[in-house]
Parts: structure tokens; C-alpha cells; sequence
């Protein structure tokens, strides 16, 4: 007994070494492994203090550790500033903010990449299916009820046999869910309050519909495609808390509603939008972008919008390449979004590109201006070596280049096979090539083939000059060879480039993260 009373003593001193703020554990290198030692299960969050995606989350990763200490759980959440524990980080490979591991049973080694949302559900629902049952065993109506009432979404399996093959393909489902709880019942008391007569699987919600009844033969696979139908609402709002559920997804075509909520008519266009989105559940998801929102500004941009503009309605698909559609009208009604949809569905509609009008004096400096209007016919001029930076103006890396291919172009200026150019691809886009991050740099050397070469050499004028003597060899790759050369950064931090606001969140599952 006497044992049993030091070994106690001693971790709750250990405990008491580590400083927590808002029920985190504040870690460090001095009392990392202490701390896996003393809770065997524990998340930890690697972030840096000037991260915007680190402080969105901060509140949410507090709510959860909150959470999960008010039910007396043993799993522990934890945050190490990288910025200053930067030998740790390094150890833990952590390229990018946030990046969160999950530590089980005290061991340092292979720790699990977190890989669900940032919202603090999300986050406790993960953990305990990462440490406990993929489904909880419900014994009565009041354990169902506690179940869903305390959840926005959950799962629940009626199975008067749990041992059934439907069952066990039911618990399968359960294990390859992450972010959503699920519960398995057998009781008949149960089965009868939710008016449920034979074994089946039913989704309770807090908007919509309510719940919503799988209907068909069980399968795992079935299953899952049940869940991520009805697990968002039939308009969701875009925000960095919502983004990985509505991006990492399996339906890759989302219309966007761009509209201040201020506006005397917001409940109106929603009604709208709303009633449209019932006829296109699981083909297209419908979202709607707050356009007031500091944050969304880029977002905006992106698709070529000003706040003025709003609300606007717009069209996009995430598979390999994304492409955008605009509608005919701007008139936001039910039967003119539900028309939009259907022509995208069934083919008829051709992709929107953006272009500026073409500037009087674009081809009157050393560095000419293109846009989606003058782009083929200088980039694949015959007669010509085309090098083109694609740049976003507030790209802080395409400012520190601005210099440099001012400088290449004013030593190529009188070089009659050489043109040495820029186009803003947040304003112009092109079918020939598709920008992922800024800048990029493309070369297009003389010839009727439309050949393209990525330049991947060093951003120098030293750089830029032999790559261009040596007709895009030295540096150079061709296009598609490489991969984006950064990805998941949409701030200054560092890194060689910056990818657009979308591609930043619609990654999926690589949640947004500031590269250091």
C-alpha cells in the first residue's frame, strides 16, 4: 500500500510540473516525455504563435480539452509552440502549422496523424474512437438519448442481433468513420421509442430533416455512402472549421452562394438556395460564402468577385484540375440555381475562364502584361521564347521576385527571340495551364508543338539568364515532371511559393496550414 501511495505521490507530482492553459498541457522538451509517461493518452498540437490557422483552432482545441476533462476521461490534449521548441518539432517532422499527433499508451515512437476537423466535436469524437469502442454499446432510452442530444451528428445501429452480419458490417462502417459517433442497440424498450420496427441504421442530426433512415441492403460501403450524404446540412457555410468536412468528401462539385449575411434579403437568397439544393443531395454539395467576411476576401478573388458584386452564385469541381461555371443570370431564384445545376449535370455547360481587358500599353515595357485574352498568342508564338511568371498581387513571394524579373527583362529587352512576361492569375485564367501556387514559372519555347517547361531552378537573375541561354535546359523539367512546389500555405511565412486561397482548403483532408 505504502508503494502504491509514493508511485501516486510521484506521478501527480510529475503532473503537476506541466503548466496547462485552458485544460491544455503546455509542453515542452524538458517535460515531453514525462508527460507521455504520466498520460498515456495524449494529443498534441505543434503550432507557432503568428499562425492564423493556429489561432482558429485554439478555441475549439481548448473547448475539447474541456470536454473530454468534464467526463473524466484520461485523454490529455497538448500544445508545444515549434517556434520555440524547435528540436522537438524537428523530431516529430512537423513542416507545417498546425500539425497534431496523437500519442497512445506512452509511446514516442510513430505517433498518428490527426486526421479529422477543428471543431471540438470533431476532435473528442476522433479521440474516442482512436481509444474506445468504434461503437457504443446502448443499453436504454436514456443512454440513446444522452447519445444524440449531445451530439450534432450520430450514427445508430438497431440490431436485435448483435453478432448478425449486418452487424458486424455495421461496426466496420463505424471503424472507418472518424468524426461522427456511432451507437449499436439491441434493446427492444429502444427499438420501440425511436419507432424503429425491424434492424436497420438510423442518422440523427440537429438541422434538416432530423434523422434520416438507410434504406437497402447493409454493406460497409453502402453504409458510408449513406453517412457522407446526409451528414451536412443541405447548405452549409464555408468557414475554416467547416472546411474539412466539406472538402474531404466524396462530392467533389459544390455550388457557392456569395452573400453578406447582413443583407435585409439574406433569409430570402438562403430560402432559394435551399430549395434548389433538395433536388441535388449527394451530386452537389451547396455552400455559402459569408462575402463580408475579412477571411473570405481571397476566396472572393479567387473566382474574380468583388464584395459589390455580391451575392453571386458560382460553380466549381475539385478533381484533378478545378473548373469553374458561372451562371447565365444573376438573379438568385430556386428555378434559375436549379436550372444552372441541371445543365452541369448533364454536360451543357462551358467552363468560365476569367480575363482582364488587354491593357493599351501591355507590350511597352521590358516585362509585358498578359491576360486570358492575349495569352496564347504570345505564349505559343512560333517565332518566340516565352518566359511568363504567374503572380498573385498579394503574394508575398511574387513582391521579392517583382525586382529580379524586372531586371531579366530589361537584360532580354532587345533579344528579338526572347519575350520575358507576367500575367496576374487571380484575374486571368487559361485552359493551357493551371496555376496551383505563386508564382509560377513557365516557359514556352519557340515551335508549333505548345511545349511547356516548369522552371525549377533558383529565382536569381543568374538563374533566370542561363536558363533562358540555354533554351529552358538548365533549371527546367517538363511541365507536370514536378510537383507543387509548395502546398497547404496561404501566408507569408516562407516556403518558395503560395498556393490560392482554395486550393489551400480544398486539399482533401490536408487541412490548412502555414508552412514555416
Amino acid at each position: 500500500m505504502l508503494r502504491l501511495l509514493i508511485v501516486c505521490a510521484l506521478a501527480a507530482m510529475s503532473a503537476a510540473d506541466i503548466a496547462e492553459e485552458e485544460d491544455v498541457l503546455v509542453l515542452k522538451k524538458s517535460n515531453f516525455e514525462e508527460a507521455l509517461k504520466t498520460y498515456p493518452n495524449i494529443l498534441v498540437e505543434f503550432y507557432a504563435p503568428w499562425c492564423g490557422h493556429c489561432k482558429a483552432l485554439a478555441p475549439e482545441y481548448a473547448k475539447a480539452a474541456g470536454m473530454l476533462k468534464a467526463e473524466g476521461s484520461d485523454i490529455k490534449l497538448a500544445k508545444v509552440d515549434a517556434t520555440e521548441e524547435s528540436e522537438l518539432a524537428q523530431a516529430f517532422g512537423v513542416r507545417g502549422y498546425p500539425t497534431i499527433k496523437f500519442f497512445k499508451g506512452g509511446e514516442k515512437e510513430n505517433p498518428k496523424e490527426y486526421s479529422a476537423g477543428r471543431q471540438a466535436d470533431d476532435i473528442v469524437n476522433w479521440l474516442k474512437k482512436r481509444t474506445g469502442p468504434a461503437a457504443t454499446t446502448i443499453t436504454d432510452v436514456t443512454q440513446a438519448e444522452s447519445l444524440i442530444a449531445d451530439n450534432e451528428v450520430v450514427v445508430i445501429g438497431f440490431f436485435k442481433d448483435v453478432e448478425s452480419e449486418d452487424a458486424k458490417a455495421f461496426i466496420k462502417t463505424a471503424e472507418a468513420v472518424d468524426d461522427i459517433p456511432f451507437g449499436i442497440i439491441s434493446d427492444d424498450a429502444v427499438f420501440s421509442k425511436f419507432e424503429v420496427a425491424k434492424d436497420g441504421v438510423v442518422l440523427f442530426k440537429k438541422f434538416d430533416e432530423v434523422r434520416s433512415t438507410f434504406d437497402g441492403e447493409i454493406s460497409k460501403e453502402k453504409l458510408l455512402t449513406f453517412i457522407k450524404s446526409n451528414q451536412l446540412p443541405l447548405v452549409i457555410e464555408f468557414t475554416e472549421q467547416t472546411a474539412p468536412k466539406i472538402f474531404g468528401g466524396d462530392i467533389k462539385s459544390h455550388i457557392l452562394m456569395f452573400v453578406p449575411k447582413t443583407a435585409k434579403d439574406f433569409q430570402d437568397k438562403m430560402d432559394q438556395f435551399k430549395k434548389a439544393a433538395e433536388g441535388f443531395k449527394g451530386k452537389i454539395l451547396f455552400i455559402f460564402i459569408d462575402s463580408d467576411v475579412d477571411d473570405n476576401q481571397r476566396i472572393l478573388e479567387f473566382f474574380g468577385l468583388k464584395k459589390e458584386e455580391c451575392p453571386a452564385i458560382r460553380l466549381i469541381t475539385l478533381e484533378e484540375e478545378m473548373t469553374k461555371y458561372k451562371p447565365e443570370t444573376s438573379e438568385i431564384t430556386a428555378e434559375n440555381i436549379i436550372t444552372f445545376c441541371t445543365a452541369f449535370t448533364e454536360g451543357k455547360l462551358k467552363p468560365h475562364l476569367m480575363s482582364q481587358d488587354i491593357p493599351d500599353d501591355w507590350d511597352k515595357n521590358p516585362v509585358m502584361v498578359l491576360v486570358g485574352k492575349n495569352f496564347e498568342e504570345v505564349a505559343f508564338d512560333p517565332a518566340k521564347n516565352v518566359f511568363i511568371e504567374f503572380y498573385a498581387p498579394w503574394c508575398g513571394h511574387c513582391k521579392q521576385l517583382a525586382p529580379i524579373w524586372d531586371q531579366l527583362g530589361e537584360k532580354f529587352k532587345d533579344d528579338a527571340n526572347i519575350v520575358v512576361a507576367k500575367m496576374d492569375s487571380t484575374a486571368n485564367e487559361i485552359e493551357a495551364v493551371k496555376v496551383h501556387s505563386f508564382p509560377t514559372l513557365k516557359f514556352f519555347p519557340a515551335g508549333d508543338d505548345h511545349k511547356v517547361i516548369d522552371y525549377n531552378g533558383e529565382r536569381t537573375l543568374e538563374g533566370f539568364t542561363k536558363f533562358l541561354e540555354s533554351g529552358g535546359k538548365e533549371g527546367g523539367a517538363p511541365a507536370g515532371d514536378d510537383e507543387d512546389e509548395d502546398s497547404d500555405d496561404d501566408s507569408d511565412s516562407g516556403g518558395k511559393g503560395e498556393t490560392n486561397p482554395f486550393t489551400t482548403t480544398t486539399s482533401t483532408l490536408n487541412l490548412p496550414v502555414c508552412e514555416h
